[in-house]
């Protein structure tokens, strides 16, 4: 894959011309393609609301649901869509008969709002929330299993992992980690938010309980696309966090209609998933983007002379450099929006243990001159 790949593909965003956008990661960017498909099914709708709801919308909604679950090499049955993999949490943690005692345990590095409904649970129930606190910057995944397993225990009900860290923009090691909860018997949901699109994904063969992921990141489909898979076994008792009419009919059948909505983000990811046989291939796509964070990274780190957060084995589309001291103690968010003030440049940071961190994203679109400009800006 041309490394001037950025520049060539750009055009089928709606990105502004005069920003540098670096922050893929947290809410994606969806093609011009992929935007007009949605639209097409969104006048669908509008032409006759009630024939389309009634009529239309299931058929659709299952072919949609068996396109998603071909790319995940899933079978569509144990697929529901929701709007967000927190929405998928949710509806696993909510789901779930929690008792006084039991213990919900989570990664220093999970995303916060997946924390932040694990107090939910534990205000409603009675369960508590276990932290594993696994050391950062990472040499290695040991310490990562190592923590996870140091946690483990008799009170141990549900382990949420994540597939790939927000906060840290770590791959985790799933294979291992699965691997430890299942020997203590132990519930795994696995919070993939980030993986469709950058990982290639064989959903069911990772062995947790429970997987959610979003669509509209890495996978560049529309805002309020995601999928939240169930193993057959553990299907029975969950239940999308709003109950509607298809309660009982099944799983699938619960989460295709929890009241009225609109579904075209769901409807077009199959012209999100075909979108990138238009670039490259996804195969191509995903080289182009890890290479291009891994050479990003490297240069960054060795300008500010500071360091990566995690080793190359570890990283996919994003990375997370130090930034250099005289910033720590700067409140974080000051960073990011002096940065978007001054030079339009969008890319997060934040503190994670006691040092400050800029999560960078590399996108079919990125290029490595907008890293360097990023360097400059942090060395003026």
């Amino acid at each position: 894959m041309a490394a001037s790949l950025g520049q060539a593909v750009r055009h089928h965003w709606n990105l502004r011309d005069d920003i540098i956008f670096l922050n893929h990661g947290s809410y994606g960017a969806t093609p011009k393609a992929v935007l007009a498909e949605q639209r097409r099914w969104q006048d669908l709708m509008e032409e006759n609301p009630v024939n389309f709801m009634r009529r239309v919308l299931p058929e659709a909604l299952e072919k949609a649901r068996a396109d998603l679950a071909r790319f995940l090499r899933a079978d569509p049955a144990d697929l529901g869509f929701v709007e967000n993999a927190t929405g998928g949490v949710n509806a696993v943690l909510r789901s779930l008969d929690f008792q006084p005692g039991d213990e919900i345990l989570v990664t220093s590095h999970g995303y916060n709002a997946v924390k932040q409904t694990v107090h939910f649970i534990e205000e409603k129930t009675g369960a508590a929330i276990e932290i594993a606190e696994v050391p950062f910057p990472l040499e290695g995944p040991d310490s990562i299993v190592a923590a996870v397993k140091a946690k483990l225990s008799d009170r141990t009900r549900l382990v949420i992992l994540d597939h790939i860290t927000s906060p840290t923009a770590t791959i985790q090691p799933l294979k291992e980690l699965i691997a430890a909860c299942k020997s203590e018997r132990r519930l795994v949901l696995v919070d993939g938010a980030h993986a469709p699109g950058m990982l290639d994904l064989d959903v069911p063969a990772i062995g947790a309980d429970f997987y959610t992921g979003n669509c509209h990141k890495w996978l560049c489909a529309p805002k309020g696309c995601a999928f939240l898979w169930v193993a057959p076994d553990r299907q029975a008792g969950i239940h999308p966090t709003t109950i509607s009419h298809p309660f009982r009919q099944g799983f699938a059948e619960e989460f295709s209609w929890t009241g009225t909505r609109d579904a075209s983000a769901w409807l077009s990811v199959g012209a999100t998933i075909g979108f990138f046989d238009s670039i490259g291939g996804l195969p191509a796509i995903r080289a182009y983007c890890r290479d291009l964070a891994t050479e990003a990274a490297e240069m960054l780190a060795q300008a500010w002379g500071t360091g990566i957060g995690t080793p190359a084995p570890l990283r996919g589309s994003m990375a997370t450099i130090r930034l250099p001291d005289r910033f720590r103690d700067v409140p974080a968010q000051t960073i990011p929006d002096k940065l978007w003030e001054k030079h339009r440049i969008e890319v997060p940071v934040h503190h994670f243990g006691g040092d400050p961190w800029v999560r960078i994203s590399a996108a079919p679109y990125n290029h490595i001159q907008e890293y360097e400009i990023l360097r400059d800006s942090m060395l003026g």
